[in-house]
């Protein structure tokens, strides 16, 4: 596997290019998924925190169990059972060698199951910061260690080739410990340039503060003329956040072929509309939900896209 890291200080790597398939020229179609994959530790957001405030560690066997998870992923992701394999897969929560993934860098190593080249963008996560209070109901992630000389962060796995990546740092109010991030590529389908975005909004702090970051990567888009496509964890975590984002992305052209209501996130008996496709000058033929993958709280969403036919 190759990694290399064209812009110093962006935290952009690429890695396993020599999995490289020119599949977007010559194709009008193609399966786009995303996937906050939690670092590949699990479903059980809830229950592991409380275990963990009691002193327990779960699972256990970190290494074992994450390597485990990237592989039931990679299973699931390509042979076609709960999901169409797909072409462009957006990762969220893609922790590089920490002790919550068991040293696993997991965008590297799900990239290389499926025999796909990846980029992925690291967060830059402060160090000697410790986190502050957060909400109770959000208070059960693990938190890397401030002193981890290690990363998370968001990653694009694509059969087609990407240019133009740029990483997209979103704006934060108190969140300094955990730092919000975008990223942004270029593909070429069937002749035409396509802009995918992928993001990973902040659930902390009031609605105001998710749409000053969704707006931020709306900014981006805005320079691009072409279809854009933007997919993530948008952390939609109550029905009116589900409603005003999709208010959001309508006014600026966007629309999703997902009903506002359907879940893609679980906590115990909790069932949320966290994660979301939008398209500008694309049409979807069919999407779906990829139940019930267990390798994280969230489970992959999918949509089929294609350029519209020209009048």
């Amino acid at each position: 596997m190759s990694v290399t890291n064209p812009h110093p200080g962006s935290r952009i790597e690429i890695g396993n290019l020599a999995s490289q398939a020119d599949v977007a020229d010559n194709r009008s179609r193609l399966i786009l998924a995303s996937y906050n994959i939690r670092y590949a530790v699990g479903s059980h957001l809830i229950s592991s925190g409380l275990l963990r405030k009691l002193g327990y560690n779960f699972p256990s066997d970190r290494p074992a169990a994450v390597a485990r998870n990237i592989r039931t992923a990679a299973r699931v992701l390509s042979n076609n059972s709960l999901l169409p394999p797909p072409d462009i897969l957006a990762l969220q929560e893609a922790d590089k060698a920490t002790a919550r993934a068991g040293g696993h860098h997991v965008a590297a190593q799900l990239a290389r199951a499926l025999s796909l080249p990846y980029v992925h963008v690291g967060a830059g996560l402060p160090r000697g910061i410790k986190p502050k209070q957060r909400e109770w109901w959000l208070n059960f992630e693990e938190q890397i260690g401030i002193d981890e000389e290690t990363d998370t962060g968001v990653a694009l796995l694509s059969r087609a080739p990407l240019q133009e990546i740029t990483r997209i740092d979103l704006p934060w109010h108190d969140c300094a410990w955990r730092p919000r991030l975008a990223m942004a590529a270029t593909m070429e389908m069937a002749g035409s340039r396509v802009r995918l975005f992928n993001v990973h909004i902040d659930p902390h702090g009031p609605l105001d503060n998710q749409h000053q970051q969704t707006e931020a990567v709306l900014a981006e888009a805005q320079k691009h003329n072409g279809p854009t496509v933007i997919l993530g964890d948008f952390n939609t975590l109550s029905k009116q956040k589900a409603i005003e984002i999709r208010k959001l992305m309508e006014s600026h052209e966007f629309s999703t072929p997902f009903p506002t209501s359907i879940a893609t996130w679980r906590g115990a008996a909790l069932r949320f509309h966290a994660d979301w496709i939008f398209v500008r000058g694309l049409r979807v033929s069919r999407w779906g939900v990829a139940r019930p993958l267990n390798v994280s709280d969230h489970w992959p969403i999918w949509a089929e896209i294609s350029l519209p036919i020209a009048n």
